[in-house]
């Protein structure tokens, strides 16, 4: 019970990674707000937990509405009288239309970029009002894109870069106020889209440059945030904690050099 009665939102919390860190954050004792533009669908999760003996409640929030954040922010701090921690999930990704610079029209570019930043910034700084007289933990959900250049998706993989430097930004100038702020950078994780959405062929070239050898899941994620969330990481702050199973720490032909070199 890591997270025994912790006051914590989590965006984009019904599906994928944000999913399973509302699971893990509840079944850590934390009381857990789902911000969702579906509080229908976050409800019917929520009643699927509370059941296990978890306290979970459902927060109107959506991202293309900036208003939602006060709205997100007041009433949780209303109900419970602070808010100690929140997860900065919820992002948006076009690879069809995100290719390279070239290819990539200016309207797709900025509003993936826009999206995306102004989703971690909005709620962040209406959530901050709430945390300075006895602190918390701000954990932004980036990407191991945000680190490492790819041949596509370009306006994903700025935004999520500009997210890194954003948290480091937040965790020096909050640090004074007890806040601690880091992001988490997951690689490819088996959520139910990537696993829908990607040809087998893509995701076994992808595996291959993961020295882990395998995708991600969710709750390895979801693992990485109740860390952040918790005591435990009353010490850090404003750090970039990559969960990719080393893809992108290797040389970039370690695909094709795995298993050839000194054979066992």
């Amino acid at each position: 019970m890591k997270l025994k009665d912790k006051i914590i939102i989590v965006t984009a919390s019904t599906r994928g990674i944000g999913l399973a860190i509302t699971e893990a954050f509840a079944r850590e004792g934390a009381k857990v707000y789902m911000a969702a533009r579906s509080t229908e669908k976050a409800q019917i999760i929520a009643d699927r937990l509370n059941s296990e003996g978890c306290n979970v409640r459902c927060i109107y929030n959506d991202a293309s509405i900036p208003d939602s954040y006060y709205g997100m922010a007041d009433s949780v701090a209303k109900a419970e009288g602070r808010i100690d921690v929140l997860v900065n999930n919820f992002g948006i990704s076009d690879p069809q239309r995100d290719l390279d610079i070239m290819n990539t029209e200016a309207d797709v570019f900025l509003e993936t970029v826009t999206v995306n930043l102004r989703s971690v910034f909005m709620a962040t700084k209406h959530v901050l009002g709430y945390m300075m007289e006895h602190g918390g933990s701000i954990i932004n959900i980036s990407s191991v894109g945000g680190a490492v250049p790819d041949i596509s998706q370009i306006a994903y993989g700025t935004s999520k870069a500009a997210i890194n430097h954003l948290t480091r930004m937040i965790a020096v100038q909050e640090a004074a106020n007890g806040i601690r702020c880091n992001a988490i950078l997951p690689g490819m994780t088996a959520t139910d889209a990537v696993q829908t959405k990607l040809s087998e062929d893509f995701k076994s070239l992808f595996t291959k440059h993961i020295p882990l050898g395998r995708m991600g899941l969710p709750a390895e994620i979801a693992a990485a945030a109740v860390y952040f969330a918790s005591d435990d990481s009353a010490y850090t702050t404003g750090q970039l904690l990559t969960v990719s199973g080393g893809f992108g720490m290797a040389t970039p032909i370690y695909g094709d050099l795995a298993g050839k070199i000194g054979k066992r």
